[in-house]
């Protein structure tokens, strides 16, 4: 049975992406990791694809300078892979309406905290833990939504909590949250590609 081909795009070190193509070897998996793309030459997230034989590419307005041309390539090279979904995980750019308009509703992206909190421009990395601490939440955790032209504005699909402790520090935090990531994130790709792949109803 064809498996759904999953492309991951990237700014960092690359954690969800491992976490994701770890769980694409398991016996089960109905995805694979077929495509990185990455918008920093030197983002962990390319080294590892480049390690482990999944084809990487760098583009960002170094590669192309101009926008429209950026979103046309990035397009393109989903396409040319075979993408069923892209998936966004610490990527640090908004998609342009190129790539939004061939894939959509075929894009998702983890965000690390309980969506619809603490989401929005500026909300990533330590600045959405800092702010999860400093409203005094008493959960946290990961969300999966789907991609829209607004930061984190697209239908939630999935949830992961974890409790913040009273001694927590960002640092902590962002661990616990971080490992919820590496588990929600490839439940949810496992589910969207078991039910893609099951026969349509007569």
């Amino acid at each position: 049975m064809a498996r759904l081909r999953v492309a991951v795009l990237a700014s960092g070190r690359g954690s969800n992406l491992r976490a994701l193509h770890q769980a694409s070897l398991e016996g089960d998996a109905r995805f694979a990791v077929s495509l990185v793309i990455g918008n920093n030459s030197g983002a962990g997230a390319l080294a590892y694809a480049r390690e482990v034989g999944i084809p990487a590419v760098h583009m960002s307005g170094r590669t192309h300078p101009d926008p429209d041309e950026l979103d046309e390539a990035m397009r393109a090279a989903l396409v040319a892979h075979g993408t069923g979904l892209v998936v966004t995980a610490g990527y640090m750019k908004k998609l342009g309406p190129s790539t939004r308009g061939e894939f959509d509703s075929r894009i998702i992206n983890v965000h690390p905290a309980l969506l619809p909190r603490h989401g929005g421009k500026g909300m990533y990395g330590t600045a959405v833990h800092e702010a999860v601490l400093a409203a005094g939440d008493q959960v946290s955790g990961a969300t999966v939504h789907f991609v829209t032209e607004e930061y984190d504005a697209g239908a939630i699909i999935a949830r992961s909590e974890v409790p913040v402790l009273a001694d927590d520090t960002v640092e902590s935090l962002a661990e616990r949250v971080l490992a919820a990531e590496h588990l929600l994130l490839p439940t949810v790709v496992q589910i969207i590609a078991t039910r893609d792949a099951a026969p349509a109803e007569l």
